[in-house]
């Protein structure tokens, strides 16, 4: 299978990997079944799985260009690429329930928001800035379809995330927003914000950038692009 029906067909089952549990709880009897730990193992792996193919096929797609690419595009990527993954990694095990990958069974505390009080959809946003920043360089139709569409579901699952804390929380909701943020740098310049938060977000955001620098000289090997081609 090669071409658009290759590429269409691997849309679909990455797609649908995140929407299909959702269907009659099955992603909650599944849980019940073999456990929370086991289940987000395999789910992990299974949407790692797919999401390369879907990336490898939209490579592999027919050529049809609906913008053209400038040289200065391909510098979009190399300087969202730090932001976003130091967004992903300080957002690993958030410390509010309504995102994804936050801590389980969490209490959100309005008085120690953590990082956020930065972000409080960090892992959303840096899909959103990875698949933003990608579509600028990436103009044929293919890559529009796969940037824009990871795009989209980023920016869906924070409306809805936001939706069903202002559900959940009810009245307690205006302490929730008001100190959480999609974004925003005023807790760096918190003395009482960064003692409590600098040192263990510290060496979360120099993953994050051990991770962009490993990124930079293994783009190629996954894409075939290298990273700072012109």
């Amino acid at each position: 299978m090669t071409g658009w029906s290759e590429y269409t067909l691997a849309l679909a089952l990455f797609t649908g990997s995140h929407f299909v549990p959702r269907i009659a709880d099955l992603r909650g009897r599944m849980i019940a079944s073999i456990g929370r730990s086991t289940y987000f193992a395999l789910y992990g792996a299974l949407s790692l799985v797919l999401g390369i193919g879907v990336v490898g096929a939209a490579i592999r797609a027919p050529y049809l260009e609906v913008w053209p690419q400038q040289p200065w595009s391909r510098w979009v990527p190399n300087l969202a690429m730090p932001l976003a993954l130091v967004l992903g990694c300080c957002g690993v095990r958030l410390r509010q329930p309504f995102t994804l990958g936050a801590r389980r069974g969490v209490r959100f505390d309005p008085a120690d928001p953590g990082f956020a009080a930065v972000s409080r959809h960090p892992l959303l946003l840096a899909l959103t800035l990875w698949a933003g920043a990608h579509l600028v360089p990436n103009g044929e139709l293919a890559m529009v379809i796969l940037f824009g569409s990871f795009a989209a579901m980023a920016l869906l699952a924070i409306w809805a995330f936001d939706a069903r804390a202002r559900r959940v929380l009810a009245h307690d909701a205006e302490p929730f927003f008001a100190r959480t943020a999609l974004f925003s740098l005023r807790p760096l310049t918190s003395v009482e914000w960064l003692r409590g938060n600098a040192r263990r977000l510290g060496w979360r955001a120099l993953a994050g950038l051990a991770l962009w620098l490993a990124a930079l000289h293994l783009h190629a090997v996954f894409t075939g692009v290298p990273a700072f081609s012109t």
